[in-house]
């Protein structure tokens, strides 16, 4: 099987939405297995070694922004977050429509000035040229990548959540 057919199979997104997804959710899985192996190293080396890694906590912080930040483009854009729905059968089809509608809008412009405010900081630590204490990595590249997902974000948000949210209403 080529990995183009395999890839359509399992991913539900179609043109190049479907690399992009896949990308991504690579980064996590990469993220994901780095941050199981540091566990175990340092957890080894703790107990048996009586040394643990340095700067593992640094490096799990900085690993679990990457992974959260590098899915929740892809969670977006599938309509994966978490929805109360407890009114719905009381209210009509229009109505949670024009809800919804408003939800996406207010999200997604939520989330553009949020990244907004982040990229200010994170300019703002790389010109400062902060570091975390341990490793002394530099903090302001991290605030950037969780500023550019946080955009990525809200325009999946209001494209492809809306469009995703209009064609349901029709089934």
């Amino acid at each position: 099987m080529a990995f183009s057919a395999w890839l359509s199979m399992h991913y539900e997104e179609k043109g190049p939405v479907v690399w992009l997804a896949f990308f991504l959710e690579l980064i996590a899985a990469v993220t994901l297995f780095f941050l199981m192996a540091l566990t175990c190293a340092d957890v080894f080396g703790r107990y048996f070694l009586g040394n643990a890694v340095d700067g593992a906590t640094e490096m799990t912080e900085m690993g679990i922004a990457i992974l959260v930040f590098a899915e929740m483009p892809v969670i977006t854009w599938r309509g994966g977050h978490v929805v109360v729905d407890i009114l719905d059968r009381m209210l009509g089809n229009t109505l949670i429509k024009i809800l919804g509608l408003f939800s996406a809008l207010l999200i997604s412009t939520s989330l553009y000035f949020l990244a907004t405010r982040i990229f200010q900081l994170a300019e703002r630590s790389l010109r400062r040229d902060e570091v975390t204490e341990f490793l002394e990595m530099p903090v302001g590249y991290i605030v950037e990548y969780i500023a550019f997902m946080s955009w990525a974000t809200a325009a999946l948000m209001i494209t492809y959540g809306v469009y995703r949210l209009l064609v349901q209403s029709r089934n």
